[in-house]
């Protein structure tokens, strides 16, 4: 039977409570989020013997989610990934961003999506729960205009899938670019380094970028590199290449483009395999692009809830999403939102157990 189950978590320094939500399914997989930046603090997922653990990082208090989080778990907008100079141009209009990640803007800004709390309603429906999230981000926040009303809908299915559903409207032209930021280590939380995880990610491209990870606007054919990972291959593989591409990333911290015959289905973008366990993670999305990255940046100053430092590559990312930088790339698929019109995106991640 699936169960959702309700407690405090915490008060943020402005004394706002926030709560945690426990998303229990019919096998016994759980899910728990929490309604600050609607971060994903734990996700239970059996191996191939049942034997259940932790495959997301996080921290097991709310003041390092506040005060020290690299986005673990958390909605990250209102646009997320980099925009290029921290400015854009939207009917000749140009809007000044926060530089928060160099001269560029990163996830948001300062005080994103990932810091705000987050109003949640609980959803129940045939062998699934959910929790609904709602915020309305006001105009002029952290640079962004329009009153973004923004829905995000966690739901664990009996299936052992987390559907996550984004949807926005705005009274206002703005721009919009929605994920989800877990880091996934599928051995554990603090189990280590992931080089031993075996991935296939459905891409013929990705974004180049320049020397800020900004997307120089070429699609570069992943044929020959080590982007090529269309057949599963041990991330390890590649990791510490020479490539340029890796070197400026100090590994993967890349957008691919998904392959698809159309714009708006649900199709697989990537699949994750770590041998030891047998647990498998399929992401599907209805979004152009996800962003693989090996958590490049973790450089053992944080703690983790498993009572273990977090180093560079013990979790991978995959966020679903638009290009990076897309206001200011005319040939990308667009990210602007306007009145009368609604953002909407889905993307789930499936598990099971190989062998």
């Amino acid at each position: 039977m699936s169960t959702i189950e309700r407690k405090p978590y915490g008060t943020t320094a402005a004394g706002t409570a926030v709560d945690e939500y426990t998303l229990t399914n019919a096998n016994n997989m759980e899910v728990k989020m929490i309604t600050y930046g609607g971060i994903i603090t734990s996700l239970r997922v059996p191996d191939r013997n049942g034997v259940k653990a932790n495959v997301v990082l996080g921290f097991d208090n709310f003041a390092d989610y506040e005060t020290r989080s690299p986005y673990f778990g958390s909605i990250t907008g209102r646009f997320a990934n980099r925009i290029a100079k921290a400015t854009f141009n939207l009917d000749g209009k140009t809007y000044m961003l926060a530089a928060n990640n160099g001269v560029n803007a990163l996830h948001g800004g300062v005080k994103g999506f990932d810091k705000q709390v987050w109003k949640a309603e609980e959803v129940r429906g045939d062998g699934e729960v959910g929790v609904s999230l709602t915020y309305l981000s006001p105009g002029g926040e952290e640079g962004y205009p329009g009153n973004l009303s923004v829905t995000v809908i966690y739901t664990l299915t009996d299936n052992n899938e987390l559907r996550i559903d984004y949807s926005a409207t705005t009274d206002a032209p703005t721009v919009i670019n929605l994920t989800n930021h877990s880091y996934f280590n599928l051995a554990g939380n603090g189990a280590g380094s992931i080089e031993d995880h075996v991935i296939m990610i459905n891409a013929d491209t990705y974004t180049h970028v320049d020397e800020t990870l900004i997307p120089t606007g070429e699609l570069a054919s992943v044929e020959g590199t080590p982007f090529d990972l269309r057949q599963p291959t041990r991330i390890g593989e590649h990791l510490r290449s020479n490539h340029p591409q890796m070197v400026l990333g100090r590994g993967y911290d890349h957008d691919f483009v998904v392959n698809r015959d159309d714009e708006t289905s649900l199709v697989l973008a990537a699949r994750v395999t770590e041998p030891n366990s047998g647990r498998v993670m399929e992401v599907l999305t209805t979004e152009p692009s996800i962003q693989f990255y090996t958590s490049n940046f973790l450089d053992g100053t944080l703690v983790g809830s498993s009572g273990n430092t977090y180093r560079q590559g013990d979790g991978l990312c995959l966020e679903t999403q638009h290009f990076p930088d897309s206001p200011n790339q005319p040939g990308f698929p667009s990210t602007e939102l306007r009145p009368g019109d609604t953002f909407q995106s889905t993307t789930v991640y499936r598990f099971a157990v190989d062998g």
